[in-house]
């Protein structure tokens, strides 16, 4: 099996530009998964039907989808799938923050929930459609600003408001994204620690309990109430994080990443991976055997 590459896009900015827009009007996507070093936010419109595919998050969208990455390795892509519209609209805007760091703009108050929202935007964020919707005049009205000052404004508006909205979704998973994963409790932030480094091991309740001094039963529920998924759900998606990391940049079988990601049987792997994934594992690595653009 040859190895799985991706497109490494070269994006329009030069070396002093902020930003850059593309506003089209088109009847199919035809460009291939690809990641790229700056930050986007794409947003699409009468494409229902469309696969959109953020890391290893796999979606059908509806008439409308906006979504932000702001990392530089997180491999992105809509396709056709079954959109069947005549008239697809997309405002692709790729620009520049550099938000961490003492001296960012970013760090500084003002810029709080923006700051916050980037960080969550490594692994891709989804936003609800009211959010969408508040921000369509602008962001459809944005390749018409020609002074640069008044677009850049405009932009920082747009992330402003969507950084202030609720309900926005992060797509990929912490272990695909290769981010660490981000939390308000010192305890919760062990525990996924500690998981994150013996995902491939057994991990009891009893062990994960009492490292934070809690009982079985009260450690679930705190569990459950600050991360929203239960415990056994959370180990396995860490360990489907990392096995869709390997069948995108190994040529391990996959057998061999099924064992070497903590599941037992082929057979467990491969039903969890198509209902957590909306595929099998084989067809989520054929989706991203691209060609590979020398930079």
């Amino acid at each position: 099996m040859s190895e799985s590459k991706v497109l490494h896009e070269i994006t329009p900015l030069a070396d002093h530009d902020f930003m850059y827009v593309a506003d089209r009007h088109k009847k199919e996507f035809t460009y291939p998964i690809h990641c790229h070093d700056i930050f986007e936010l794409n947003f699409v419109e009468h494409a229902a039907g469309c696969r959109r595919t953020v890391g290893d998050s796999s979606e059908v969208i509806g008439d409308y989808d906006l979504v932000l990455i702001t990392s530089p390795q997180l491999e992105h892509v809509w396709e056709q799938h079954e959109c069947r519209s005549e008239d697809i609209h997309e405002v692709t805007v790729q620009f520049m923050a550099y938000f961490e760091g003492e001296n960012s703009v970013y760090s500084t108050n003002p810029f709080s929930s923006i700051y916050k929202m980037f960080v969550r935007a490594k692994k891709g964020l989804a936003f609800p459609l009211d959010a969408i919707m508040k921000i369509y005049p602008m962001i459809t009205r944005l390749s018409s600003i020609k002074e640069g000052f008044y677009a850049a404004r405009e932009l920082m508006t747009i992330l402003y408001v969507l950084s202030k909205q609720d309900g926005a979704r992060e797509l990929a998973s912490s272990a695909f994204a290769k981010v660490d994963d981000q939390s308000d409790s010192r305890r919760v932030l062990k525990v996924k620690n500690y998981i994150e480094e013996h995902f491939r091991d057994e991990l009891r309740l009893a062990t994960l309990s009492s490292m934070v001094g809690m009982t079985d039963s009260a450690f679930s529920r705190f569990f459950k109430q600050r991360t929203g998924k239960n415990l056994g759900e959370y180990i396995v998606d860490v360990r489907l994080g990392h096995a869709s990391r390997m069948l995108v940049d190994t040529t391990h079988t996959v057998a061999e990443i099924c064992y070497m990601t903590g599941f037992n049987t082929i057979c467990n792997f491969n039903r969890l991976f198509k209902k957590r994934k909306g595929c099998n594992p084989t067809e989520f690595r054929d989706k991203y055997r691209k060609t590979k653009v020398i930079v």
